[in-house]
């Protein structure tokens, strides 16, 4: 009579077993940290999942362009009286940071805060501005993109506080303007240095454009005149009453506003230097929207081709065309499966004991057998093994799983419990006794 060999459940024994010499060290916080020691570098993804699409810099730069020359002069004609024609009154509002804006974020002195940012926001020692983008926005690394246009001071403090908190880093900071290139004006004709003047936080008055400008500087003043070209409205003031009257001088100036100073009655001239600000400002928007549009078509094909190729690679992990580190589950587990280890992030015992419903198998492991055996990487050692073993009867143990860091090929096995093994070799054996005395008798 020939009888079925029976099955031995496998399992982890000390010493030499063959050709393979096992060596068994009971897990503990100490040894954790000595077989996390072992050399090992998990496999990076491709540069394309890290590669961005780009933003808008580099467009906020385009300006209005330099400011036209003077029209040539004319002899002055004293026709007719200058005439006074004031602007509507302007309130000064809070200052919104606007497109072309640089501001400055500030920590403390001691470098412990906002600071951490990879060492990019600026402290009282090292001041790094930020410039606001077309799309209204500043990008800070790690934390993201902040869209701080339209926001007063105050307020664009408080966004930033909610997302350095959300990104949980020290929102001990404080924010400020450092240029101020969002709202402008522009002073022309017979001053000392005709040119561009930024509007800030406080109040921009006519005296005060006049005097960053170098003065007026005009031949006559009973034939010379101040003249204001906002929201396509001609205003006047002639020198004569500006100078005798002081409410004159502190008239509030707004973005856009183009002062002009003539020593002609006619205007003639002053039209002819506003025409060629709108010009100007009109080519340089134009130019200004042309360049975001390449700029975004450009974006566009940059994210396409790295979706593309984000795409394959996904496609080379699915079919098994990308060389992977995996540790293997077997033994009493719910499934026996290898896992794969995670790209640019080591994988915990843990981690592979609880993916996808991999754990120790409730009705036929034993929690007090649970080891990872890892083969010697010394060549001398010929194939040795290392059995660290888990016992997780005691739940507190559970932690060292989490801290236990696997390397490729590692095998994570869980051992039958007592009365599995049992029930198991009865189960072989009964068919056996049954069947015996039949046979007997047959013969």
């Amino acid at each position: 009579m020939q009888q079925s060999p029976i099955y031995r459940s496998p399992d982890v024994v000390a010493g030499v077993n063959g050709a393979t010499k096992v060596r068994v060290v009971a897990m503990t916080a100490e040894t954790v940290l000595q077989a996390n020691r072992s050399t090992y570098a998990p496999k990076t993804l491709p540069a394309v999942f890290s590669a961005s699409a780009g933003t808008g810099a580099g467009v906020s730069g385009r300006g209005i362009g330099r400011l036209p020359d003077a029209p040539s002069s004319q002899d002055a004609v004293r026709e007719q009286k200058l005439t006074l024609r004031v602007p509507p009154a302007q309130t000064h509002g809070p200052y919104t940071i606007g497109v072309g804006d640089v501001v400055l974020l500030s920590t403390p002195a001691t470098q412990n805060t906002v600071q951490e940012l990879s060492g990019l926001l600026a402290a009282q020692n090292s001041r790094n501005g930020y410039t606001v983008q077309d799309d209204g926005s500043i990008n800070i690394p790690d934390v993201g993109r902040v869209r701080l246009s339209g926001l007063t001071v105050d307020a664009a403090e408080a966004l930033l506080f909610q997302h350095l908190v959300q990104n949980q880093f020290d929102p001990t900071f404080s924010l400020e303007i450092a240029e101020f290139n969002s709202r402008r004006i522009s002073v022309g004709g017979a001053v000392g240095q005709p040119g561009i003047q930024p509007i800030t936080l406080t109040p921009l008055f006519l005296e005060e454009a006049l005097a960053a400008a170098g003065s007026i500087s005009v031949a006559d003043i009973d034939v010379s005149s101040v003249r204001l070209y906002r929201d396509g409205e001609l205003y006047q003031i002639p020198l004569t009453e500006l100078y005798s009257d002081s409410s004159l001088q502190r008239i509030v100036l707004i973005d856009g506003d183009a002062l002009f100073i003539d020593s002609d009655y006619k205007l003639d001239r002053a039209e002819r230097f506003f025409a060629q600000q709108i010009q100007l400002t009109q080519t340089s928007l134009a130019g200004r929207t042309q360049a975001l549009e390449e700029l975004e078509a450009a974006v566009s094909l940059r994210r396409g081709d790295n979706e593309e190729r984000r795409e394959n690679f996904d496609r080379k992990v699915t079919y098994g065309a990308i060389d992977r580190d995996y540790a293997y589950l077997t033994g009493e587990v719910d499934q026996q499966a290898r896992f794969a280890l995670p790209f640019e992030q080591k994988a915990s015992l843990a981690d592979a004991l609880y993916d996808s419903g991999s754990g120790i198998a409730k009705e036929t492991g034993d929690a007090s057998e649970v080891y990872v055996l890892r083969a010697s990487a010394n060549p001398s050692e010929f194939g040795a093994v290392t059995a660290w073993h888990l016992d997780a009867r005691n739940a507190a143990n559970l932690t060292l799983a989490t801290r236990f860091e696997l390397r490729p090929d590692d095998i994570i096995f869980v051992a039958e419990n007592p009365v599995t093994k049992w029930g198991r070799t009865i189960s072989q054996i009964t068919p056996s006794l049954i069947t015996t005395p039949i046979v007997a008798v047959a013969d």
